[in-house]
């Protein structure tokens, strides 16, 4: 068009760009109320749609007002074409951007609700947001009119320089992929590592597995070396794992009654203590005869890893205050003296130990 806008056409843009602006408005208060209902429900997926929709759809309903006020005036046909890509351009980054949180949250929700995905891994979230972005890129410059082909071809180019010099990045990447998809290791597992590292696994990203030792620090190992090391996994195949406490009695012990109050002293702690299991049948099984006792092994069950400091605390506690109650004697270890003419003769005894009490000979003068 080439003539001159009148004072209508001015008003009926004006009452496009504030039909479009009152939509907006009342689309972000309609989702807002969809929002609250939302939070009520178990399913976490549609908190994540309705608050992406929060922000497509109030910028959809603004881009259709402009798109409209620019349609009533009479602009020129170069004019038109740059504002109608414009608003294209701002569509497709918001509907883009809005795409990449609904995607990665679904992908997060998803494996949050799934005990053998990973719960809290940012690896998978982070790879799927880049690509629904970069999708998102292309499109954008296809609607700019810029060739994206020549684009493909520069990456597939300088992807392999890149590839090059990040080599160990990628095998980082890579090697998270894999212990992720191998389940061998998954976010909230105790694991410990051959080199001494152990704690909880808290996110496995791109690079590098972040673990929570029991002291509260943070442990970063990156994700090809923990790939290659020897592991123990504490929480797989099943989170809850048998301890082995070892105790002792003196030879004057009665051994059935030394097995019945300690049986006694397990339900008790397998009952009272959190984090116990008590359905976990526990075993006594005696098999040493040592320098200075009789040794056996008290097997119990707990529940995971860190609950078996608490339940070692409180069986040895109160293990040790029925043995004084019912008589039952736990020696100390001794050492015999001997003296001979011209040297003193000292076999040691070791408490609890299978081998003999070394003999150490000291000359006198």
């Amino acid at each position: 068009m080439n003539r001159t806008p009148t004072l209508d056409d001015f008003m009926l843009a004006g009452i496009a760009l504030a039909s479009g602006l009152l939509a907006a408005f009342l689309l972000r208060v309609l989702l807002r109320w969809l929002g609250k209902h939302a939070d009520r429900t178990r399913w976490s997926g549609d908190d994540v749609l309705v608050d992406a929709l929060r922000t497509v759809v109030p910028w959809s309903a603004i881009a259709g007002g402009a798109a409209i006020a620019g349609a009533v005036l009479p602009l020129t046909r170069t004019v038109q074409h740059q504002v109608d890509q414009t608003l294209q351009v701002l569509v497709i980054l918001a509907v883009t951007v809005t795409a990449a949180r609904v995607i990665a949250g679904l992908v997060r929700a998803v494996t949050n609700s799934r005990s053998g995905v990973a719960g809290s891994a940012t690896i998978f979230v982070n790879i799927t947001r880049i690509l629904v972005l970069a999708i998102g890129f292309l499109v954008m410059l296809q609607t700019l009119g810029i060739s994206i082909a020549p684009l493909l071809t520069a990456l597939g180019v300088g992807g392999l320089a890149v590839a090059l010099a990040l080599q160990d990045t990628l095998a980082n990447l890579f090697a998270g992929i894999h212990i992720l998809a191998s389940k061998t290791v998954q976010p909230g597992d105790y694991i410990r590592l051959s080199s001494g590292e152990e704690g909880y696994v808290e996110d496995i990203n791109w690079r590098q597995t972040t673990v929570r030792a029991l002291s509260n620090n943070l442990v970063v190992i990156p994700n090809g070396q923990l790939a290659k090391t020897n592991m123990t996994n504490f929480m797989r195949p099943e989170q809850q794992l048998t301890i082995l406490v070892q105790v002792g009695v003196g030879y004057d012990s009665d051994l059935e009654q030394v097995e019945r109050v300690t049986m006694e002293v397990i339900a008790e702690v397998m009952t009272d203590i959190s984090g116990a299991v008590p359905e976990h049948e526990p075993a006594i099984r005696f098999h040493t005869f040592g320098d200075s006792r009789i040794g056996f092994t008290v097997i119990l069950g707990v529940g995971e890893f860190s609950d078996q400091f608490r339940i070692k605390h409180e069986f040895i506690k109160r293990l040790h205050r029925r043995y004084r109650e019912e008589g039952i004697r736990i020696p100390a270890p001794a050492r015999t003296v001997a003296l001979h003419q011209g040297a003193v003769v000292i076999p040691q005894q070791r408490d609890g130990a299978d081998e003999p009490g070394e003999v150490r000979s000291t000359r006198l003068d």
